[in-house]
């Protein structure tokens, strides 16, 4: 508790937040260093993964038994990977596409590891892995959705559904990152305002839409009307294990909403399987009303990593993730209701 990634966490999220989160997960003993007078990059990084990882947990039930159940076993969970999807797209005061994430990823340490095309969702996904430490930092997989595929009613409906997006970012904090990527650490009173602002990207950037734009997006893309409704919050967070078809299993008797079947890569090393999402509520605006209606929001997600040469195999599988996505298509929309 007197490390400066306990420091940097209990500063962004009160300090019970911070323990809970630090019985959770499994941190490298590289990471767990005294405070000093800076902070380095890989701290900052560490500490947003775990905010965000909490905040899955916080918004998906079965996420938040299944680390229950882990915790009463006196078990840690390794944070393998978060994912969000983003839209290459004029977004009103927002960077447009992956570049919303990538302007807080790169100052941290991130470095593109490879781009996984995404075909049938008319979708791109790039995976970001940390430069310091691969394989203890989970890495971040970025999706950029591509409307000018679609038809132009698509296309009309996500330009007026992103254009009251803003900037969670101020000039302040744009200079903070700049320094951060030029000096890899950041004095103490710079990286404590820096990280709540960091967090604050993963999140919906644009107001309330009208609730027949989502219907229209929801008959193309399933993304899209994800994005519409979650913007670029975590779309899951996935925890690393030794055995998934005996998680799977377990998890399957236990009556969790499991995924069917487990996506394998086409090597061979790589294991998927998930949670199916979690309903949410949100709002939409309908011939002058907001009215409320469930749809599907975040999800929770394993993997089984095999070794390649001298260490894990870090790499995704387009196949995979086109499978795992099917996690958020949910079913026909229930009718909306009137707040």
């Amino acid at each position: 508790m007197d490390t400066a990634l306990y420091r940097l966490l209990a500063s962004a999220m009160g300090e019970n937040a911070a323990r809970e989160t630090f019985a959770q997960l499994a941190v490298a003993p590289a990471l767990l260093k005294p405070a000093g007078e800076t902070v380095s990059r890989a701290e900052l990084a560490q500490a947003l993964n775990m905010a965000l990882f909490r905040d899955v947990t916080l918004r998906v039930p079965a996420a938040a038994a299944y680390v229950a159940d882990q915790q009463r076993a006196g078990q840690k969970l390794v944070f393998d990977h978060g994912a969000l999807r983003t839209v290459a797209w004029p977004s009103g005061a927002l960077p447009p596409g992956e570049a919303a994430i990538t302007r807080v990823l790169r100052p941290l340490g991130f470095e593109l590891a490879s781009p996984y095309p995404l075909p049938k969702l008319k979708m791109t996904g790039r995976a970001w892995c940390h430069a310091d430490h691969p394989e203890d930092i989970a890495q971040f997989f970025v999706s950029e959705l591509h409307p000018e595929l679609f038809s132009k009613g698509f296309q009309a409906a996500v330009t007026r559904v992103l254009s009251t997006s803003r900037d969670p970012l101020q000039p302040s904090d744009m200079a903070l990152l700049e320094q951060l990527a030029r000096d890899r650490c950041l004095p103490w009173p710079a990286a404590l305002q820096l990280l709540p602002a960091m967090i604050r990207c993963f999140d919906r950037q644009h107001g309330l839409f009208p609730l027949e734009d989502y219907q229209a997006l929801l008959l193309e893309s399933a993304e899209m009307a994800w994005i519409a409704t979650e913007g670029n919050a975590f779309n899951h967070a996935t925890d690393r294990v030794p055995d998934l078809n005996a998680l799977a299993a377990t998890q399957k008797a236990l009556g969790r909403p499991i995924k069917d079947r487990i996506e394998v890569s086409a090597s061979g090393r790589v294991l998927q399987t998930a949670f199916r999402a979690a309903q949410v509520r949100r709002e939409f605006l309908s011939e002058g009303r907001v009215v409320g209606m469930e749809v599907p929001g975040s999800f929770y997600e394993f993997i089984q990593r095999g070794r390649d040469g001298d260490g894990l195999d870090l790499r995704f599988d387009a196949a995979n993730a086109t499978g795992i996505f099917k996690m958020t298509a949910g079913t026909a929309p229930e009718e909306a209701v009137a707040c």
